[in-house]
């Protein structure tokens, strides 16, 4: 759970924010950690009462076949964006730093990565994924502390010298409550946005809650979601403050920011180019780890998904038969390729810090899924469920047209909260078209 949800992004990404945003980011994580604990009370127990094996087929059980497809194909398109965004951050690392001296194009990095996960999920399956997750997860946490230790050293800071320059820095700001209707890092759009993100990102992602499915009973599960939010909230508090000390360390050391074009490039510059060489390697240790943790966890569950879902392997009478494993290897190669494509298209039109672009994603990519769930387990109504797919694609064409027109009609500003608009337009949207319904009942 650690090393997928704390991907490169976060390790890169979330330090390198800090230049803009402070430590606003936390009121994000604030909500995350409600968003955690409402998915351990509310979704899991769902989940293993019917004995899911892909959390899909709760929507065929509960609105019908056509609105099953539509969630399982928001997931691959989620899950598949969001997947290529985290291995986007770690791509342009190890080009700019290191395959641009040898001239190696671009595409070839990311296939370098992705063969290289490829062979020791093929060679070894699920259990290697198991051992190798355990392994990054370590080189991601050690990753961090050791960066903090060796950026503290280069200041001549000891450790309660450290924790005075992060709280007394001009980036040690948490919450943000001026402006309401004007900015997105209001405390309560923040907050709001980060429960709602979360219950979509990993409440209703086949990646994270088959980990959690994979548990004997609901109750070791509960327990894994508790521990998770508990370390989850510590880790981005060194995130955050390994950030602060980043640009302690560039004021102090003239390096010029607006150079690196993306803050995300803050973190590799002074690791790899201002520090020795140990600082170095740790980094590329925990960055490499962090992404290749998210990305095999998540070709697997892309694999899984559209085996189980469209493939239907979950009804054949043999799942390890000849056909059926060579099956599970194209898919899987499948993945691996619109990855590739994904990732070079992102590198043509973004122009933000991943960690933004990324959750800004899914508000549009998950929010129709929060609207399913929600109006699947608080309601009593059919819906129509041929219409179910229209109404998941204008659902976020909707979102989009109001957040481009928000501050204009309105004066508010729309940030991660728009998860919660576009979850409202599919639920009322849902609501309006069905029926009520005497022979369906919520699970």
């Amino acid at each position: 759970m650690i090393g997928t949800a704390l991907s490169g992004v976060t390790f890169i990404s979330v330090p390198g924010a800090v230049g803009k945003g402070e430590f606003g980011y936390f009121q994000f994580v604030l909500g995350n950690a409600v968003g955690f604990i409402i998915i351990a009370t509310v979704l899991l127990p769902l989940y293993y009462r019917m004995n899911l094996i892909s959390i899909y087929t709760y929507l065929e059980r509960r609105l019908g076949p056509h609105s099953y497809k539509t969630g399982a194909v928001i997931f691959l398109v989620s899950r598949t964006i969001g997947s290529s965004l985290r291995l986007f951050l770690v791509a342009i690392v190890l080009q700019r730093f290191i395959f641009d001296a040898w001239n190696v194009p671009f595409w070839i990095t990311i296939v370098i990565c992705l063969v290289l996960i490829w062979l020791y999920t093929h060679k070894g399956g699920l259990k290697t994924i198991i051992i190798t997750d355990t392994l990054q997860t370590v080189f991601l946490l050690l990753s961090v502390i050791l960066s903090i230790i060796f950026i503290s050293r280069a200041l001549n800071l000891n450790v309660s010298g450290t924790f005075e320059a992060v709280k007394n820095s001009s980036y040690s700001k948490i919450f943000f409550w001026e402006d309401f209707m004007g900015t997105k890092s209001h405390f309560l759009k923040q907050f709001l946005g980060g429960i709602f993100v979360t219950i979509a990102m990993t409440g209703l992602d086949q990646d994270l809650m088959q980990k959690n499915l994979s548990m004997k009973t609901i109750g070791e599960a509960q327990k894994n979601m508790f521990t998770f939010t508990g370390v989850f909230v510590v880790m981005n508090i060194f995130f955050l403050s390994v950030g602060a000390l980043l640009y302690i360390f560039a004021a102090k050391n003239g390096i010029a920011i607006a150079a690196l074009k993306t803050p995300d490039n803050l973190y590799p510059e002074i690791a790899l180019n201002h520090l020795n060489v140990i600082p170095g390697i740790i980094f590329m240790l925990g960055l490499t780890a962090a992404t290749f943790a998210t990305t095999d966890s998540a070709l697997t569950a892309l694999t899984t998904s559209f085996c189980m879902d469209f493939l239907h392997f979950d009804k054949k009478a043999d799942q390890n038969a000849p056909e059926l494993v060579r099956k599970r290897h194209l898919v899987h190669i499948g993945f691996s390729v619109l990855m590739v494509i994904v990732i070079l298209i992102f590198k043509v039109i973004n122009d933000d810090s991943v960690v933004n672009s990324m959750f800004i994603a899914a508000t549009y990519t998950y929010g129709p899924l929060l609207g399913l769930f929600t109006f699947g387990m608080l309601t009593n109504r059919a819906v129509m469920d041929k219409l179910v797919p229209y109404i998941c694609i204008a659902s976020p064409l909707l979102s989009f047209f109001i957040k481009s027109n928000s501050v204009n009609w309105f004066g508010y500003e729309l940030g991660f909260e728009l998860i919660v608009l576009n979850g409202l337009i599919t639920f009322i949207l849902l609501w309006v078209t069905g029926k009520t319904s005497v022979t369906q009942t919520r699970f």
